[in-house]
């Protein structure tokens, strides 16, 4: 009897935004105190910094860790005013430091935002043969990335009904989707409360 070779990954990140994961309240001049350097459900997520001062505007934090793969990853986001959240577009594995250009006026604090990214396999070739998607309460899109999302190509994207618990399942024909450079798929929280990833 012939085995597959198919194997199955389950993403259930259902953790909050949090505000200052990575970084609690701190005025550092230039390296910020890490407070962790990784997200609560352990997959990428794109980072907040969160002002709580005056005349900030134009400093900025510049964010090193890793990307959805591990590969070294960096983003600088600026604050545009006072008091406020900015949140980041790359989605960060982990966070090794935060720089800042200068001191800010008050506390700021850094953390997980609500982009949300996970690799499927291990950043090499493989092919998508089905999937399993749990809606969460807010209808949206999940991107399957050919790569990284910062740098790969969207093959295509799955919407999602917008009803808790509501499963959607799908398969695809004959040899599935190819991702030659690694697959990773990116969505924004409560879109989906878990998906089942099918590949070989």
């Amino acid at each position: 009897m012939a085995s597959s070779d198919v194997k199955a990954l389950t993403v259930n990140d259902e953790n909050a935004a949090d505000a200052d994961r990575l970084v609690t309240a701190a005025r550092p001049d230039t390296s910020a105190t890490m407070a962790q350097t990784t997200h609560a459900g352990g997959a990428a997520r794109n980072v907040t910094v969160t002002t709580t001062g005056t005349s900030d505007n134009s400093k900025t934090c510049t964010i090193t860790g890793t990307d959805v793969f591990g590969d070294a990853m960096t983003e600088v986001i600026t604050s545009t005013s006072s008091a406020e959240t900015v949140a980041g577009e790359k989605l960060f594995l982990t966070v090794s430091a935060v720089e800042c250009s200068a001191k800010y006026a008050a506390n700021i604090t850094v953390g997980s935002g609500t982009l949300c990214a996970q690799a499927i396999g291990d950043g090499g070739r493989i092919r998508l043969k089905g999937l399993s998607v749990v809606s969460g309460g807010t209808a949206g899109t999940v991107s399957f990335y050919n790569g990284t999302p910062e740098s790969g190509t969207a093959l295509f994207k799955a919407r999602t009904i917008g009803t808790a618990n509501q499963t959607i399942d799908r398969s695809v024909p004959e040899e599935g989707v190819l991702f030659a450079s690694g697959m990773s798929v990116s969505y924004t929280l409560d879109v989906a409360d878990m998906m089942t990833f099918f590949y070989a």
